[in-house]
């Protein structure tokens, strides 16, 4: 294991902060913590796997963040601007963190000098509930493998045009340029941006963005690919710690080889140009647009050319495409993944599904699911991405299908009965069959927004169809 001690001690302000919460914790018992979190989910769920394996260690447990998002505001009411994290358990008092422990220094320093520039200019921060005042949020964002920095200021349009007499001097952005350069920075400032936001949500918006000085995104590498990240597009926090994770899921496919593939929930791309190097092709799909078009360019200046991205709902992505995979990896977010997405993905048949998972709960409630179906989970890893917060991320490898029977979803249910028999089945009489006889339903698949089918009951004619269907998709004997 990493050599984890810290010559800093503990955090400063670790009893206030609301950022990480195992701050004096040792890291042993963090990890065993981790670990016996997805032990337990999948004893309470009662899932099965042949290998449940040794959490993997952070490579680094401090200094590993390459974006924080702080806030402008106050410890107490009426008291000096602060800059930072929102104190535990307060949701407006923010507090000053510029010894954080957990990004590179320049991130401390680039805090600190922001502060001071505000406070000595005698710039107000903006007020959740007055909704005035011209300082809201700062971004800092670093290329570990690059040491290129982004600098980004958030602000209210308060102190221009109409809304100049409402301040005592608008923003001073050349000065701002100034200070940020002259900083002692171990990193490269590649670009200053400020964003202007007069959305009332205490949340980072962008009404318009404003480049000061350089460009709007640094340069970062991860698993010998170059990425573009941009002012505001996703990208892994922990880039050397997802970069292992990604590199052991990528391992854990059979064969890939000149086969196509489907990399789902796909974010800009990553594991998708990776599979790209050995696949005829990948089809990536990812909800956030900017994601999408993130990873095309991406994709562009990597030189692959076999690599198709999509912007959408994964299941509607699915269900209007005809592209049939032989490879599938998912990585969806914390939500997981929707039943009718998890009954597309079963409905190809692939021999093995690769799943990343950032939230161990509704991983397990996916894995009931697709247990169910026929895929049975060979193994399962967690890996601690966040050291200092309870978060934990899970590569759940190797999904398998065992081939017992042929998937019985709903759809295809209703599908059998439409040829069979010549009748419209409706899913609210189809679950009541199937939890008659004990079997697995999708989450409120008993409920319906038509008041007359909640009081109707199926009816024997409609349950000998309905359990036709269910015998000759093997789903009951």
């Amino acid at each position: 294991m990493a050599n984890f001690e810290n010559s800093k001690g503990l955090c400063r302000d670790h009893e206030v902060c609301g950022g990480c919460v195992y701050q004096g914790v040792p890291y042993e018992e963090q990890l065993a913590n981790k670990y016996g979190e997805v032990k337990g989910l999948l004893e309470k769920k009662g899932i099965s796997t042949e290998k449940l394996l040794p959490i993997e260690p952070a490579p680094n447990r401090f200094a590993y963040r390459n974006k924080m998002e702080y806030t402008f505001g106050d410890l107490e009411k009426n008291g000096p601007t602060t800059l930072g994290m929102h104190k535990k358990r307060h949701f407006m008092s923010i507090i000053t963190v510029d010894q954080c422990q957990l990004v590179h220094d320049d991130f401390n320093v680039v805090l600190r000098g922001v502060l001071d520039f505000v406070n000595e200019r005698g710039y107000s921060h903006y007020h959740k509930k007055k909704h005035t005042g011209l300082m809201r949020h700062l971004i800092v964002r670093r290329g570990v493998r690059t040491g290129e920095l982004l600098v980004n200021i958030c602000t209210s349009s308060e102190g221009e045009g109409e809304d100049s007499a409402k301040a005592s001097e608008p923003f001073d952005e050349k000065a701002f340029v100034d200070m940020i350069l002259n900083l002692p920075l171990e990193n490269k400032v590649v670009g200053i941006l400020r964003t202007i936001n007069d959305r009332l949500a205490d949340a980072v918006y962008c009404d318009e963005l404003r480049v000061l000085y350089g460009r709007e995104y640094y340069n970062e590498e991860i698993m010998g690919l170059k990425f573009k990240v941009s002012a505001f597009s996703f990208f892994q926090t922990n880039v050397d710690a997802v970069e292992r994770l990604y590199t052991y899921a990528i391992d854990l496919i059979d064969d890939f080889e000149n086969k196509k593939a489907f990399d789902l929930y796909c974010g800009t791309g990553t594991i998708t140009q990776v599979l790209a190097r050995k696949a005829s092709e990948v089809v990536g799909i990812e909800l956030v647009e900017e994601a999408v078009e993130a990873a095309k360019a991406a994709a562009a200046d990597n030189g692959l050319d076999n690599c198709r991205f999509i912007a959408g709902d994964c299941f509607k992505v699915l269900d209007s495409i005809d592209d049939k995979p032989e490879v599938i990896v998912v990585d969806p977010p914390r939500v997981g993944m929707s039943t009718d997405a998890m009954d597309k993905i079963i409905s190809y048949g692939v021999d093995q599904i690769v799943y990343i998972s950032c939230n161990p709960k509704t991983l397990v409630e996916n894995l009931y699911y697709m247990d169910y179906y026929g895929y049975k989970t060979v193994s399962i890893k967690p890996f601690d991405n966040f050291p200092g917060f309870k978060y934990v991320d899970v590569d759940t490898s190797e999904l398998k299908d065992d081939g017992s029977f042929e998937v019985a979803t709903y759809k295809r249910i209703q599908e059998y009965i439409l040829e069979k028999f010549g009748v419209k089945m409706h899913t609210l009489y189809i679950a009541q069959v199937k939890r008659k006889y004990g079997l697995p339903m999708r989450e409120c698949c008993h409920k319906s927004k038509n008041e007359d089918y909640e009081q109707q009951q199926v009816s024997p004619e409609q349950e000998e169809m309905i359990v036709d269907a269910l015998k000759h998709f093997k789903a009951i004997k």
